[in-house]
């Protein structure tokens, strides 16, 4: 989106985005389609998110999903946030699947936060371990087989697919390389499987439906195509770095379609460049709303979010790093980052559902956690 031919500018700032901020000031950047769009930068005396409390259901939320009840059944598990065409929900279980299911609405993905599974599909079998996405293609049939707790962030896009993001000038090979991608294999584990009747669990148009066998449906002899489901591992995640600018996350961009961006934070070197922000910009970005997974390590930008946790900050609200995050914007006590997460830029405004809202899964007091007197 073009705004103007023009740049205008008023008072201190800074002539280069996210580094030589005026002295006593915090940025906050005003940006359009998400961060790929015309933006301003404004400069505060106080940080944006520094607010007393908020009245109404706009906030920023977070939920501590390891608290989820199990289900051996992914189409049972509650949703937790919900737009026009994206549903983000979490499954936990370990028992196997006790049937196979298909969503013949849209593509699925999967990120496994803890376990592994043996994952049977139309096109064979692969092994699946905590750490990896997992493509499913609209209309896919499958299922799992684990020997201990599974637990898996579901994001499913109705009339959609998931596919790689552009990486423009940095060329195909970057941040991930095609050739990383692991595909089911017509292997001895899947031609083992045993050969019972059936059902498959089928999802249209919000609705579901069981279809019933005689024998077991995953019985492939052959393929041959490229709408297979695949695998990609955090650890073959190649992270884009500058020593002198903080850049946006849109630059880890994992995965993509028309509704969402899915980005990956894995460890990085930090900005070496001494007025270079070392921690996450302030930003409005009000086409925008933005979900994050907490995977592993230690989260350098959120105070008190545990791994398994999500959060979810919606647009009309400023983002940004919390207060004690602040006191190394531009110093920080370790050479690199430490953390493994997952980011949802949503195109579409989410809707937290009524399953995510009880005490059990909700952290309290997570809207007022920005105050600096709350630290």
């Amino acid at each position: 989106m073009k705004r103007f031919e023009r740049f205008w500018s008023q008072g201190r700032h800074s002539k280069q985005a996210h580094r030589d901020l005026p002295e006593g000031t915090f940025e906050r950047e005003m940006g359009r389609d998400g961060f790929d769009g015309p933006a301003s930068h404004i400069y505060h005396p106080r940080p944006p998110t520094n607010w007393t409390s908020i009245d109404g259901p706009l906030k920023p939320r977070a939920f501590n999903l390891n608290m989820v009840e199990e289900s051996a059944n992914p189409f049972a598990v509650p949703t937790l946030l919900t737009s026009a065409s994206l549903r983000i929900a979490y499954w936990q279980t370990s028992e196997s699947m006790p049937h196979l299911v298909r969503d013949a609405d849209g593509d699925e993905l999967l990120f496994v936060h803890s376990g592994s599974m043996q994952f049977f599909c139309d096109y064979g079998h692969m092994e699946v371990d905590d750490g990896s996405y997992l493509v499913i293609p609209r209309g896919t049939m499958w299922r799992v087989e684990t020997a201990g707790l599974l637990s898996v962030l579901l994001l499913s896009v109705a009339g959609d697919r998931f596919h790689e993001p552009t990486r423009g000038l940095l060329g195909r090979h970057a941040l991930w390389d095609p050739g990383v991608l692991e595909y089911p294999k017509l292997n001895e584990q899947f031609r083992s499987q045993t050969d019972t009747p059936s059902s498959v669990l089928v999802r249209r148009r919000e609705q579901l439906s069981t279809i019933h066998y005689d024998h077991n449906p995953l019985d492939a002899v052959g393929w041959k195509g490229d709408t297979v489901p695949v695998r990609l591992h955090v650890h073959d995640l190649l992270p884009i770095n500058s020593h002198r600018y903080h850049l946006p996350p849109s630059v880890h961009a994992t995965f993509e379609c028309d509704a969402a961006l899915v980005s990956t934070f894995v460890p990085r070197p930090f900005e070496t460049d001494q007025t270079a922000l070392k921690v996450p910009f302030f930003h409005n970005n009000d086409d925008i709303d933005e979900v994050i997974f907490y995977h592993a390590g230690n989260f350098f930008s959120r105070d008190a979010i545990e791994t398994g946790c999500l959060t979810y900050h919606p647009s009309g609200l400023t983002h940004g790093p919390h207060p004690k995050a602040l006191a190394r914007m531009f110093e920080q006590p370790n050479d690199s980052t430490n953390e493994y997460a997952v980011m949802i830029d949503s195109r579409e405004q989410l809707e937290v559902s009524t399953a995510a809202l009880n005490d059990q899964i909700e952290i309290a007091g997570y809207d007022t956690s920005w105050r600096i007197d709350s630290t």
